[in-house]
């Protein structure tokens, strides 16, 4: 094996790769697999889908210009997930890559659990973040069912391990067809730390699943200490 190999090739949470976007173009395909094969049976209409089809490349204070945003935080792993405005707030647990180098999904028995992928940056670390959970299962609307309705500015907050917590804005939304995922884009770090909720969306068939993703965008804009309640 050459000393340095592409680091297409290299296995995930590798040093090098740690907070990298490769694992991208192998764990797009889950998000047609794991995640989509779920779905209310006789359900119509499916859940929300986003009002806005655009990503703001930075957000904007009243007075045009980006708003100051905190340092990133040292690694530590997330607890919970709250988004106040969806009236979601669920556990986390983690998630990784399948024998196949595909990006895993929550148990599909855990619809109201949420999964962060470890190989990647821990929410508030400098890098991305990735949640994904079910939209629904076979009982019902599950952890994310309400995704596709969040709207710019709505507020993500993620419990850490060490008691912070790292609240997130929300700058775009987008819905991405299976086959044409932009798994670079949506993925690839940043300077500062940033997150991507993901579930399915999208048209569903028996058998085949939801045809395709809702992506949120969202990035780092407060940190609260440990004991210290939303404002």
């Amino acid at each position: 094996m050459a000393s340095d190999p592409d680091p297409l090739h290299r296995p995930p949470g590798h040093p090098a790769t740690r907070h990298s976007a490769w694992f991208t173009l192998l764990s797009a395909l889950l998000l047609g697999v794991s995640l989509l094969r779920t779905g209310m049976e006789g359900s119509s209409g499916g859940p929300p889908r986003p009002a806005v089809a655009a990503v703001a490349a930075q957000p904007r204070t009243a007075a045009g210009t980006p708003p100051a945003a905190p340092g990133p935080l040292p690694h530590s792993p997330p607890r919970r997930i709250a988004v106040p405005s969806l009236g979601v707030n669920a556990p986390l647990t983690r998630v990784g890559l399948d024998a196949r180098g595909r990006l895993q999904a929550p148990p599909e028995t855990e619809g109201d659990l949420a999964g962060w992928y470890a190989n990647a940056a821990a929410p508030g670390e400098r890098g991305t973040a990735v949640i994904v959970g079910h939209v629904d299962d076979a009982t019902g609307p599950a952890v994310f069912y309400p995704l596709g309705s969040i709207r710019r500015d709505s507020r993500i907050e993620i419990l850490r391990d060490d008691g912070r917590t790292a609240v997130f804005t929300v700058y775009g939304v987008e819905t991405h067809p299976l086959r044409s995922f932009p798994a670079d884009r949506v993925y690839r770090d940043g300077p500062g730390p940033e997150l991507r909720l993901i579930t399915c969306g999208g048209r569903y068939t028996e058998g085949a699943g939801y045809d395709s993703n809702v992506v949120v965008f969202a990035r780092l804009a407060e940190v609260r200490p440990p004991g210290r309640a939303a404002s």
